[in-house]
Formats: structure tokens, C-alpha cells, sequence
């Protein structure tokens, strides 16, 4: 507890404490409604995560939001992206980013599209600074293009046989992980 809480001040962090937590869990549980609101005032957003060892920690964050930015500029989005990232959880050997970005999406065609867009750069960006694919929301058919890029051919063999021997009618996540 003491190396943790003396790294806030050294690197202009902020020792949030336990309720913030709490509250983010809290916020968690509402996005799905908050995000039908937000669209209908022209706002996009949503959060991702990833974990990632201590040495890449500052660069992984830094190059994120740095990417998020770049491509909202590429994408000649008319407002200036809200881009933030949080450490959620720490281990011994790493922790777990989450990210979050948004943006005014008015006057713009195909917004979903384009975030979509977005978030997959972003998430090269997070493979690229040695970030996993996820942390715990897991990969699903958003993630799984990337699959090839963090697990061998023979893992991805292995995933198929459990699949095969589990489920061998494709009933449950069925095109989730592979097809």
C-alpha cells in the first residue's frame, strides 16, 4: 500500500480512494442507458479495456489516447474527442487500463462506423505497447479479428476442439471466438 499510494504524487496521479471505485462499478451498470440518452444529443462513446505489464504502462496509455486523437483528426471529426484512461486493478506484474472516448458525432455521415473504426485503432495501438486483447470482457465477435495476433495457430486449434467437444452443435456463442 505504501509504494502504491507514494506513486500518485510523483506522477500527478491521484490517490481517488475506495468510494470512486464503487461509483465507477455504479456508472458501469448505468452506460447502457446513458449511452441511448447520449445519442440522441449527437454523443458516441464507450470504454475498453486491456491489462498490461508495469514496464508499458505509461507508454500504453500515453499511445492510446494519442492514437484515439490522431484518428478522430484522420476521420476530420468536427469536435474534439473527451479521451481518458483509468488503472482499474494492479498486479504484480501489470494492471488493467481501462480506456474511455467519446465525441460529438453532428454533421458527421456513418458515426458508428466510424467509431468502430476508431476503437479498432486504438486497439492495434493497445497490441502494439504489449497490452493484451482483454483483460475480462472477454474477446466475442468485436474482438475476434485479433485473435490471430495474440494466440498461436495451436491455440486456436485447441479452442476449436474444446468447442467442437462442448458444444457440438454450435449452440451457445455461436461465431464468438471462431467460425
Amino acid at each position: 500500500r505504501a509504494v502504491l499510494f507514494s506513486g500518485p504524487p510523483r506522477h500527478n496521479g491521484v490517490n481517488a480512494g475506495g468510494e470512486n471505485g464503487r461509483k465507477g462499478y455504479f456508472l458501469t451498470w448505468m452506460i447502457a442507458y446513458l449511452r441511448d440518452f447520449a445519442l440522441t444529443l449527437n454523443l458516441i462513446g464507450e470504454s475498453f479495456e486491456t491489462s498490461v505489464p508495469w514496464p508499458n504502462v505509461l507508454d500504453l496509455c500515453n499511445n492510446v489516447k494519442a492514437r484515439i486523437l490522431r484518428s478522430c483528426e484522420e476521420k476530420g471529426l468536427p469536435y474534439k474527442p473527451f479521451i481518458s484512461c483509468r488503472v482499474t486493478q494492479i498486479y504484480h506484474t501489470g494492471a488493467c487500463i481501462y480506456f474511455y472516448f467519446g465525441y460529438v458525432f453532428r454533421g458527421t455521415d456513418n458515426y458508428v462506423q466510424t467509431f468502430e473504426e476508431i476503437e479498432a485503432e486504438a486497439r492495434d495501438e493497445v497490441l502494439r505497447n504489449g497490452g493484451s486483447l482483454s483483460h475480462h470482457h472477454g474477446i466475442g465477435k468485436l474482438r475476434k479479428k485479433w485473435l490471430p495476433e495474440v494466440v498461436s495457430p495451436a491455440g486456436i486449434t485447441m479452442i476449436r476442439g474444446v468447442k467442437k467437444s462442448v458444444d457440438p452443435k454450435n449452440i451457445f456463442c455461436s461465431g464468438n471466438l471462431i467460425d
